[in-house]
């Protein structure tokens, strides 16, 4: 009797966690057919070759455009900003709390560190507009517009420093403790053992920390939204305006635009590029994490 009430369980839970997964792929192949039949009905009127070349985007104003690269040249250049802030601040705070911060330190300073995680991203976006905008890049540049893709980049970092410095400070505290001996043994120096031995001995799980982050960089919406500003533009420029693929969702999702029509089903077609670049990150993170597995006896 018992072990039928074993195997009873067993499968019990077996079966809940084959639902729990199957609503996670239910769920995402839902997401993908609503993207994908809006963006068919959406592709219906305008071309391709339009949408994923032209330099203009203008789709509530005549003229219209529909061409996304001013999005995503908005997106790129707020999420790269952020991830040339974040990566040296984080990747520098995990080899310090790993490497050199006694266990009293290290219980004070990780914790703090983690609350930037659970600041609401409204506030940073209402700090890059009252604080970094005007104290930090105007003196510097004070050509500096009111928003700015630079304030953007450098709330969004902020945001992000702490996805990089939590995977990273776990991935160095894997390495094995016998490999950090070794290089001491042969009079390597702290700083050599931490740069030349954990560093690359961790160096998937520095790589998925920096694409998780990267991730999570391109699929911000309301500190961009509100920093960035709502001006399509393609430039290189971070001190202007720009708008980014999620913002613009934003803009639009919080109009009045009907139903049906080709300017709401731009909602979707931008969705669906958004979609396609964060899975084209996945893929890379994927064959990056591949190359650089370790594995350790």
């Amino acid at each position: 009797m018992s072990r039928t009430l074993l195997r009873v369980k067993e499968r019990t839970i077996h079966a809940a966690l084959f639902a729990s997964a199957l609503v996670s792929v239910v769920t995402t192949l839902g997401i993908v057919w609503v993207l994908f039949q809006e963006t068919i009905a959406f592709f219906a009127h305008v071309s391709p070759v339009e949408f994923f070349f032209g330099t203009r985007w203008a789709p509530m104003f005549d003229p219209r455009s529909y061409g996304v690269l001013p999005l995503i040249g908005g997106t790129v250049l707020v999420a790269g900003g952020a991830l040339l802030f974040a990566i040296p601040i984080g990747l520098a705070s995990s080899i310090y709390l790993s490497e050199y911060a006694s266990p009293l330190v290290r219980s004070i300073l990780k914790p703090v560190l983690e609350v930037l995680a659970g600041i609401p991203t409204v506030v940073y976006g209402y700090f890059a507009l009252t604080f970094v905008t005007p104290y930090v890049l105007r003196p510097l540049f004070p050509q500096t517009e009111i928003f700015n893709a630079a304030s953007a980049a450098l709330v969004v970092g902020v945001m992000i420093i702490p996805t990089i410095s939590s995977l990273c400070d776990d991935a160095f505290r894997a390495v094995p403790r016998s490999l950090r001996e070794a290089a001491y043994a042969l009079s390597a120096t702290r700083l050599e053992v931490s740069a030349r031995v954990v560093v690359p001995a961790a160096m998937s799980g520095v790589v998925a920390s920096v694409l998780l982050a990267l991730a999570r960089a391109i699929g911000e919406t309301m500190a961009v939204a509100l920093a960035a500003g709502m001006t399509p533009k393609l430039t290189l420029n971070p001190l202007t305006s720009v708008q980014t693929l999620t913002g613009y969702i934003v803009q639009v999702s919080l109009g009045d635009t009907p139903a049906g029509t080709i300017e709401y089903q731009t909602i979707f077609a931008v969705g669906l590029t958004l979609f396609l670049i964060t899975l084209a990150i996945n893929l890379i993170a994927q064959r990056v994490l591949h190359r650089f597995r370790e594995a350790y006896e």
